[in-house]
């Protein structure tokens, strides 16, 4: 969420940012905003000055009475009571005022960083850097579930008696290298510096309207019905949520932590729900990072962290390439994003298996997360940076190991979470 100072005083820079992320029809909302923001001030302003003037009135009915003035003091009485009418209706709007011109703020989204390329949608996302030599086979890479069911790994019928389109049973091996991969995750990261944490898994609404916009909330959290309760689409939303509300120590900044967590989407979109492998689906499990740290510091962090994504995939032989976020494609709390994407020998494409955002103040300034220091109080910066979602990692590390008769290597960073095997199926 935007500084409303800051827009007061350059709504153009504003504006040009709403059209950079094609968004023209919220244009409207930067006058509305600043309109309700000068009805807000002048009401309390006038507020103000009334509480002031009764404070004083107050003083000199007392000294009147104290002088035997009763006739006057009763007049300044009187005049307290037509003040405290006024002053009650100007304290019933400015809480009003307030709600108003917060929900249209969170409404506009944060402003891009200049780096970011313009462009409409994810069709224009920009490749920055290719990692390791993405290799095509000589023999026909199966379908994920194919390699999968071979081993006796995946069951999506059972699934979907149990639960439904979107749900899945992993067995066996496949279900291991599953688990070795998030327990790898973990270990990589906590080896980086990073404190391991597993959040709750359900969060309050007020959480969520902090850390995301309202139509990624629409479009991917399950409510829990007859309470205030979400569950999860990331543990990012968990993360941040802890320090809602909080002055954060300065000198405990950077705060890193790795955390966790299954994860809960709805999936709503042209894209819909895979029927028949687990690119897709609604649960699915996580290891994530997340960073709040001082503002100059944020882009450093930005860098860093999704240089350890493609260091994890490169460690367990996946190709990856990094692709710059454009404009359009960036959620309305992002500043700055780029994408991780796996190389598919199967396809002969890349495809998404993370992303890192730096959000600026956008979360904290919503949640209220600020840091004291020696030039005071301010908000603090907040990223997030998928490690591994998997079973969609879980696909880039079979298509990219599988052997011709259907076997897959297992690299050694994975081996002691496997019990040394090198080859499983």
């Amino acid at each position: 969420m935007i500084d409303i100072k800051f827009l007061r005083e350059n709504p153009e820079a504003v504006k040009e940012n709403i059209k950079k992320k094609f968004q023209d029809d919220k244009l409207p909302l930067v006058d509305e905003v600043i309109a309700l923001d000068i009805e807000s001030r002048k009401t309390k302003q006038e507020a103000d000055e009334l509480r002031a003037n009764k404070n004083k009135i107050s003083k000199e009915i007392g000294a009147l009475m104290a002088q035997g003035k009763k006739e006057e003091a009763e007049a300044k009485k009187q005049e307290v009571a037509m003040q405290a009418k006024r002053l009650a209706e100007l304290e019933k709007k400015e809480p009003e005022f307030q709600e108003k011109i917060t929900n249209i703020m969170m409404k506009i989204p944060q402003i891009i960083d200049p780096s970011v390329p313009i462009g409409k949608d994810d069709s224009e996302n920009v490749e920055i850097t290719k990692y390791g030599e993405p290799k095509v086979p000589d023999f026909e890479v199966p379908y994920h579930a194919d390699i999968l069911e071979k081993m006796n790994g995946l069951d999506k019928d059972s699934a979907g008696r149990t639960s439904g389109n979107g749900f899945y049973y992993l067995m066996g091996d496949a279900a291991r290298i599953h688990s070795a991969m998030i327990s790898y995750a973990r270990d990589f990261m906590i080896d980086k510096g990073f404190t391991y944490c597993i959040p709750p898994f359900m969060i309050r609404s007020s959480v969520v309207n902090g850390v995301m916009s309202f139509a990624e909330m629409e479009a991917m959290m399950y409510k829990i019905e007859d309470e205030d309760l979400y569950l999860i689409g990331t543990s990012e939303h968990s993360m941040i949520g802890k320090f809602k509300g909080q002055i954060v120590n300065e000198s405990s900044l950077p705060i890193s932590m790795t955390s966790y967590s299954p994860c809960f989407r709805k999936e709503v979109g042209s894209h819909g729900i895979e029927e028949r492998g687990v690119y897709r689906v609604h649960q699915f499990e996580k290891q994530e990072m997340v960073v709040l740290c001082k503002p100059e510091e944020s882009m450093d962090w930005y860098n860093k962290m999704w240089s350890y994504t493609v260091e994890f995939f490169k460690s367990l032989d996946i190709p990856v390439r990094t692709l710059e976020c454009c404009s359009g494609d960036l959620a309305d709390l992002k500043v700055k994003s780029c994408d991780v994407e796996a190389w598919s020998p199967r396809q002969k494409k890349y495809f998404e298996v993370g992303s890192c955002s730096t959000l600026g103040d956008a979360q904290a300034r919503r949640l209220g997360i600020r840091t004291k220091g020696e030039n005071g109080t301010y908000f603090v910066h907040t990223l997030n940076n998928t490690v591994l979602a998997t079973p969609r990692g879980l696909i880039a590390f079979l298509e990219n190991n599988v052997n011709e008769d259907g076997s897959v290597n297992i690299p050694k960073a994975l081996q002691p979470y496997m019990g040394g095997k090198e080859k499983i199926g």
